[in-house]
């Protein structure tokens, strides 16, 4: 059985004009012509096809992908290593890439205005939106959701850096504070707390002790808000959580 290039490029996939540059460059040369000169292409030059497109999905370039057909010293596996080594780099390459987009799309959505660069610029592997979608169903009719939206539609990327520095400076005082014992109902941790809520208050919507409290125990039941703290110094979501309370306590007594 012999085929035309016409019958070779439908089973393929590819278009006959790539038949011809395969051929034209000696990649796959078909084994026959018929009698008008026309391109047959035997079962040979489809195993051969076969290869080669398979190399070619993987990205070889055509030069390396001649060199493992035609070369009997070349090294399938070391290509095929060295290809995968490639190959990952390229999708750890494109995660990146898509969470990149993803987060220009939640910043557009929420209305932040910086580039994805300017993203993971100011906030590194932290996303101040990471929990956007399921703040918006827990409070998306609420007057506190909704001032925060107008305050965070208009902050610039300084505005984001100097938010992003407070909670750094934070973050670092209340595990200091953890890592030394201090009780959460201790002044130094209620003042912490206090100045936790009044952050809140200053950047995204105010804050009063009762709703402070609620967040408190949120920091808890919430298993991601308590990695997130957690992460901070082991045991600070719980610490926090109890600060918080003896702070909303204390205000409000």
């Amino acid at each position: 059985m012999s085929y035309s290039v016409g019958q070779v490029a439908g089973f393929a996939g590819v278009t006959v004009r790539t038949l011809h540059h395969y051929d034209d460059i000696g990649l796959l040369v078909p084994g026959g012509r018929s009698h008008a000169g026309h391109r047959r292409y035997d079962e040979a030059d489809l195993d051969r096809l076969q290869q080669i497109l398979f190399y070619r999905e993987l990205g070889f370039p055509l030069e390396e992908v001649a060199a493992l057909l035609d070369d009997p010293a070349a090294d399938p596996r070391a290509h095929l290593r060295r290809r995968h080594e490639l190959l990952t780099a390229r999708i750890g390459r494109l995660q990146e890439m898509a969470e990149a987009v993803e987060h220009a799309m939640e910043a557009r959505k929420m209305g932040i205005n910086l580039t994805p660069d300017e993203r993971f610029e100011v906030f590194g592997d932290k996303d101040p939106e990471q929990y956007a979608e399921e703040a918006e169903q827990r409070w998306g009719g609420t007057e506190a959701y909704a001032e925060s939206q107008r305050r965070v539609a208009r902050y610039t990327k300084a505005d984001w850096k100097r938010l992003q520095a407070e909670v750094d400076a934070w973050s670092e005082r209340y595990s200091a504070l953890v890592a030394a014992g201090e009780p959460a109902t201790g002044d130094e941790a209620m003042d912490l707390a206090e100045e936790h809520r009044t952050h809140i208050g200053a950047w995204y919507y105010d804050c009063p002790p009762e709703m402070h409290r609620c967040l408190g125990e949120m920091y808890v039941s919430d298993e991601r808000f308590k990695a997130f703290y957690d992460a901070m110094h082991p045991g600070l979501a719980e610490h926090l959580r109890e600060a918080i309370l003896a702070n909303a306590s204390r205000r409000t007594g």
